[in-house]
C-alpha cells in the first residue's frame, strides 16, 4: 500500500548551533514518503549555508525557502504550512532531536483524529535530560470539546502531525495567539484531538526563550494579575469566541462577556462562579491541586478597579 505523503514544516532562524542535529533525525525517519519544506526567517548566522549543504547530501525531497524580511516564528510557521503539499502535515522546530520513528508512529495512531500530537522527554541545551515530560507538567487532553483550550494549550507544536484538510478551517495565524494553541482549538471545533503517550521527541529547553515550558509554568505562579494581563486573557477569549467554526459559541461569548465586566467592576462574582461551575473544561489543562485552582478562580472575583484602588492606597 502507498504510503500518504507527510510534510515537515520546519522553520529557521540563527539555530545553527543545534541544527545538524535536528536535520539528521530528520533524514533517519522510517517513514519515507516525506517531503521537508524548510523557510528561513532571514538567518545571519550560518544556518542557510547548513541548510543548502544538507539538502546536497539527503535523499529527502527538500525545499528550501528564505523570507526577504523577518516574519516572527508564528507568521514564518503560517508560511511554511502553506508551502506544504503532503495529506498530513507536521510541525518541526530548527533545535529538537526527533524520535527516527515518529512520523510512522503517528501516522499510524491518528486514525479518524484532525491532529494527533504526543508527549515529549525535556532537554536543557547541551542536551542532557532534565528529568521532565511535557506530561508532567500539563494535563494532555484527547477529545472535541475546545473549551479546554480557552485558558491555557497543552499542544506543542513540536509534536503535532494534522490532516491537512484542517486547514480549510484556519484563516492564517493571530500573533496574539500561537499557531499550535490555534491548530489545536481549530482541530478541538471541527473534529478531534488525540495524545499519543509516548515520548518521541527531546524537546530542547532554553532559558531565555519563550518557548521553554518549565519557565513559563513558573512565571505563571509569580506574574502579578496587572491590568495588561487580565486584557491578554480576555483578548485571547474574544478572539476564539469569533472564530467562525465556532462550537459552543455562546459559551464562549458569555465568559469573554464577565471577562470584560471584570475590568470595569470593582467586585466580580458572576465571573468566579461561571468558572467554577465549569472548572472541569477551563482548568482541565492546569496541572494543579483542587485547592490551587480554587485559589486560582477566586482571584477573578477581584475587579480591576478594586486592584487599582488598593494600589493606590
Amino acid at each position: 500500500m502507498n504510503q500518504p505523503l507527510v510534510s515537515i514544516a520546519l522553520c529557521t532562524y540563527n539555530g545553527s548551533e543545534y541544527l545538524k542535529e535536528q536535520l539528521d533525525t530528520l533524514d533517519g525517519q522510517t517513514y519515507k514518503n516525506l517531503e521537508l519544506v524548510i523557510v528561513d526567517d532571514g538567518s545571519s548566522d550560518g544556518t542557510i549555508e547548513l541548510l543548502r549543504q544538507f539538502a546536497q547530501n539527503s535523499s529527502l525531497n527538500i525545499k528550501i525557502y528564505i523570507n526577504d524580511e523577518n516574519l516572527g516564528y508564528i507568521k514564518n510557521f503560517e508560511k511554511a504550512i502553506s508551502l506544504c503539499n503532503g495529506d498530513y502535515i507536521a510541525l518541526c522546530d530548527q533545535d529538537d532531536v526527533w524520535d527516527e520513528r515518529k512520523i510512522e508512529t503517528l501516522v499510524k495512531h491518528i486514525g479518524d483524529n484532525l491532529l494527533i500530537y504526543h508527549d515529549s522527554a525535556l532537554i536543557n541545551e547541551t542536551g542532557d535530560p532534565l528529568g521532565q515530560k511535557i506530561s508532567n507538567l500539563r494535563n494532555c487532553y484527547s477529545g472535541t470539546d475546545s473549551r479546554v483550550f480557552l485558558f491555557e494549550n497543552c499542544v506543542s507544536g513540536h509534536a503535532i502531525l494534522f490532516k491537512k484538510e484542517l486547514l480549510t478551517f484556519i484563516d492564517g495565524f493571530n500573533k496574539t495567539i500561537i499557531h499550535d494553541w490555534w491548530l489545536a482549538y481549530a482541530a478541538a471545533n471541527n473534529g478531534s484531538i488525540f495524545f499519543l503517550d509516548q515520548e518521541l521527541v527531546q524537546y530542547r529547553q532554553h532559558s531565555n526563550a519563550n518557548t521553554n515550558i518549565l519557565r513559563q509554568k513558573r512565571d505563571q505562579n509569580i506574574k502579578p494579575d496587572s491590568l495588561e494581563k487580565i486584557e491578554r486573557q480576555l483578548n485571547i477569549v474574544k478572539l476564539f469566541a469569533e472564530y467562525p467554526f465556532n462550537t459552543d459559541k455562546a459559551f464562549k461569548n458569555k465568559l469573554a462577556q464577565l471577562m470584560e465586566r471584570r475590568i470595569h467592576s470593582y467586585v466580580c462574582v458572576s465571573l468566579p462562579w461561571f468558572m467554577f461551575r465549569h472548572r472541569k473544561l477551563l482548568l482541565y489543562i492546569q496541572k494543579k491541586s483542587a485547592l490551587s485552582k480554587l485559589n486560582f478562580i477566586l482571584k477573578f472575583t477581584f475587579g480591576y478597579k478594586l486592584k487599582r484602588l488598593l494600589k493606590a492606597q
